[in-house]
């Protein structure tokens, strides 16, 4: 499956993926629950990132171990760049992770028909950053707390 184009016009929020099965992401967000910055892979649309556009944070991984989906809700506070010497591209952020009981799971997203066409379910294996519509940020919205 090809990677959706995204469109500035139709972008609801830019999502972000951390893998807990290979990073240890409740005690990495336990001891700091604000993203300063994340990696995301080289491209069109590490460079159409602008301050204050909103980003989301998926955690993944396997389905059994935790509520995997969106932990976080936040904004891009910078450009996308280059790491020093060819090192991996980040992406500056203010990103705080949300209580563990105001997460919401996967399950609860999947089974909303508004959002079953999210890019991160139809390729849940892409690379940083992946995306939401405009219709799509505001239905997750509505599972968010106030």
């Amino acid at each position: 499956m090809t990677e959706s184009l995204v469109r500035l016009d139709d972008l609801g929020a830019w999502l972000i993926k951390g893998n807990a099965d290979l990073v240890d992401l409740t005690a990495r967000f336990a001891a700091e629950p604000l993203v300063t910055s994340w990696c995301v892979r080289p491209g069109y649309r590490a460079r159409l990132m602008r301050a204050g556009h909103p980003v989301i944070f998926w955690a993944s991984g396997s389905r059994a171990r935790l509520p995997y989906g969106v932990w976080g809700v936040g904004r891009v506070t910078g450009a996308a760049t280059p790491g020093p010497a060819g090192q991996q591209w980040s992406v500056p952020l203010d990103l705080p992770i949300l209580a563990a009981g105001a997460r919401v799971p996967r399950t609860v997203l999947r089974a909303d028909d508004r959002l079953a066409d999210l890019e991160v379910f139809r390729q849940p294996q892409a690379a940083n950053p992946s995306y939401l519509t405009v219709a799509q940020f505001a239905a997750l919205r509505t599972h968010l707390p106030l």
